[in-house]
């Protein structure tokens, strides 16, 4: 009885998928494919991991092709410890992973880093994309990036900080919640990132937010804020009012470029909006794909 009572609480009860893995340059990225019909890809950003949508797999498989990568440095993929974690590589692997599948449409659902990936991907694929959901992000240039996220970008010692003291992954298991998460969604969020190597991905993610015109990846964010308007396809806009990264000032700032979508704003709700607000997303999500469903 003991041992079932564990193995109740353990991550693994809240995640039961197949793994799939694809090879990318020798590195392994682990994604779930779950359902059957319209694919949908979901993105997750820093420093979560396909956990994070594992509700929305739930409620989308019935009808919908579920497919959920993590990105290399992340989750169950591979975490090189010599390898170039930036923007334009993580937008790479999804289109290698959309290509090896053979997708010709497809919708997006994105958060966080998601969602500049994402809109890498749909700036470059705009005819494929059938819709998108869009969740606590940014794809555009910004310099306004918390006190918190700045003292983990310091040369040197910020990387360390993550590293050896988990200064990412751990408090973000209460910082970007409301609601406190129960023991094992928690070592869910955690379980990727148990060791100094595990963690690189989240300390090279910080390092990765080009705030100059002189950094590695600026210009491809550049890029894709240029282009944005060039993906038409329906949009959800669905926002945790309370997150202390994405704050309402880039909600505002998405509405410049897609003025006539959808937005949902969640008063109670702060980064990890689907933790927070599991029905009310679910049911955002699950109405939004049913109104613009692949076949109109």
């Amino acid at each position: 009885m003991q041992t079932t009572q564990t193995e109740n609480l353990s991550w693994k009860s809240q995640y039961p998928y197949q793994s799939h893995f694809l090879n990318i340059n020798g590195n392994k990225l682990h994604y779930i494919d779950e359902g059957q019909g319209d694919a949908v890809i979901m993105l997750h950003g820093n420093p979560t991991w396909s956990f994070f949508y594992r509700n929305v797999v739930n409620e989308l498989k019935v009808n919908h092709r579920c497919i959920v990568p993590d990105h290399i440095g992340c989750g169950l993929s591979d975490k090189p410890q010599d390898y170039d974690y930036t923007l334009e590589n993580h937008i790479q692997n999804i289109l290698t992973l959309i290509e090896e599948l053979k997708l010709e449409s497809f919708s997006l659902i994105v958060h966080d880093w998601g969602g500049a990936i994402g809109m890498g991907v749909a700036t470059r694929l705009a005819s494929k994309v059938k819709r998108m959901t869009i969740m606590n992000t940014a794809a555009f240039l910004s310099q306004d990036i918390p006190f918190s996220i700045s003292i983990c970008k310091l040369p040197v010692i910020g990387e360390k900080i993550v590293r050896n003291f988990n200064a990412f992954a751990w408090p973000a298991t209460f910082m970007a919640v409301e609601k406190k998460l129960a023991p094992e969604i928690k070592e869910g969020f955690l379980h990727p990132y148990n060791n100094y190597e595990n963690r690189i991905a989240t300390a090279r993610f910080v390092k990765d937010i080009p705030l100059k015109s002189s950094h590695v990846s600026f210009d491809t964010l550049k890029e894709i804020e240029e282009k944005l308007t060039t993906v038409t396809c329906p949009k959800l806009f669905l926002w945790g009012a309370k997150d202390f990264c994405f704050s309402l000032k880039f909600l505002k700032r998405w509405r410049d470029f897609f003025p006539s979508d959808r937005y949902v704003i969640l008063d109670k709700a702060g980064h990890y909006l689907l933790e927070d607000e599991t029905e009310k997303c679910m049911n955002e999500i699950k109405g939004f794909f049913n109104e613009h469903s692949q076949s109109n």
